[in-house]
């Protein structure tokens, strides 16, 4: 996102913009890709709810969050897109905040990476988790990406956590 210290998140976090909603999707390789045409779309501040339960020592993919959304709500799948931009959202606004922080650095992207679009990039996220003992790990010489070692053993399972 681009100008984030001139936006007001925390009013993006709590405008609903007419979600909770499900679309039903025509497109053939849309289908084939994401399993049916049941298409969710969550609200920001249902993110940033799911965000704030994952508690020190755990850590959520995006991915995981999308699939609980659509379980929950008799979808096929949750848009990818809104997703990532909903959990941006969700850490800028607690960025902003004095206070009533949410911990979306345990929110991490695909396959443990850690994720360069919350406040302060991959390296603020990296200096959190590692606060709060996970090993993060450096891929690549040039496009270099962060991850948190054996990120599955420290997932958290929503499923059971009502």
């Amino acid at each position: 996102m681009a100008n984030e210290n001139k936006k007001d998140f925390n009013a993006m976090l709590n405008a609903p913009k007419d979600m909770p909603k499900i679309v039903e999707i025509t497109d053939e390789k849309s289908i084939e890709k994401y399993g049916g045409k049941r298409m969710f779309f969550a609200p920001p501040i249902d993110y940033d709810a799911v965000m704030r339960r994952v508690p020190k020592g755990k850590v959520i993919a995006v991915g995981d969050i999308r699939a609980y959304f659509a379980a929950r709500n008799d979808a096929d799948f949750t848009d990818p897109i809104t997703a990532g931009i909903f959990c941006s959202i969700a850490a800028w606004a607690s960025f902003q905040r004095e206070t009533d922080k949410t911990p979306y650095w345990r929110t991490l992207k695909a396959n443990g990476e850690l994720n360069p679009k919350y406040p302060g990039g991959a390296e603020a996220q990296k200096k959190q988790l590692e606060g709060e003992g996970f090993t993060i790990i450096q891929k690549g010489r040039t496009n270099i990406r962060y991850y948190v070692a054996d990120y599955e053993k420290f997932l958290y399972n929503l499923q059971y956590s009502q």
